[in-house]
């Protein structure tokens, strides 16, 4: 008795699951392209270093150029670029009206209350990678990203990060310098070159050990390096 009782439970379960992805997806792919028309910063493209670029993808999302918006290579994590900005896109960069708004209310506070086990995140990250470009979904993460508070005001996007730190275009940046910036998004005010200058330049010479090959990502929620202390 105990063990049907558990059985219907657990297709219960299965099959509430189920829908509530099915009903992300469709809800999803009816609103990706309003969304991305209406967001200026998809279409924005910053100016960044070859190298710099290749840094960013390899502390970011390893395998960016090679999923479908969703990845669990080492180092990854629980979330990819995609993922990032697909939770910002379709949740908070606009307000929706009628029907989409209500759903978009609806996964919105699904998302705050259970973002650690909620997949229609990822559901919203495989649906907006079939819409958009790499590359704008590059310039959705440089432009949106927050990275840390600067005298009382927050930072958003790489260039203002660039000129809030170090008074340059993030095309301007040196090798160091950008490293400096792209240890920051994990924990923007911990990371903080100004307020915790010894926690960043720890992180960012293991950013270093990374993107020089020195040293690897020791498993897929290895997102602080700390084996590479020593560079090794």
């Amino acid at each position: 008795m105990v063990k049907k009782y558990l059985k219907v439970v657990f297709f219960g379960i299965v099959l509430f699951l189920a829908s509530y992805l099915s009903i992300a997806a469709l809800w999803a792919n009816s609103v990706v392209e309003e969304l991305l028309q209406n967001t200026p910063s998809a279409h924005q493209e910053v100016e960044i270093q070859p190298q710099h670029l290749k840094a960013l993808v390899k502390i970011e999302d390893p395998a960016f150029y090679d999923h479908n918006g969703l990845n669990i290579s080492n180092g990854q994590g629980l979330t990819t670029i995609t993922s990032v900005v697909a939770r910002d896109l379709f949740l908070y960069h606009q307000d929706l009206v009628g029907v989409k708004g209500s759903f978009q209310s609806f996964y919105k506070a699904v998302f705050n209350c259970c973002k650690k086990i909620d997949l229609g995140r990822d559901i919203m990250a495989v649906v907006l990678n079939s819409h958009a470009t790499k590359q704008q979904q590059l310039n959705l993460f440089i432009n949106n990203t927050y990275w840390g508070t600067m005298e009382g005001s927050s930072v958003i996007g790489m260039q203002a990060a660039a000129m809030a730190y170090y008074a340059k275009e993030a095309s301007q940046l040196t090798d160091d310098e950008f490293y400096g910036l792209i240890a920051m998004p994990i924990a923007p005010n911990y990371y903080h070159p100004v307020s915790n200058p010894e926690a960043h330049a720890k992180r960012v010479q293991r950013i270093k050990a990374i993107v020089s090959g020195q040293c690897s990502a020791s498993g897929w929620f290895d997102l602080t390096y700390e084996h590479c202390a020593t560079g090794a």
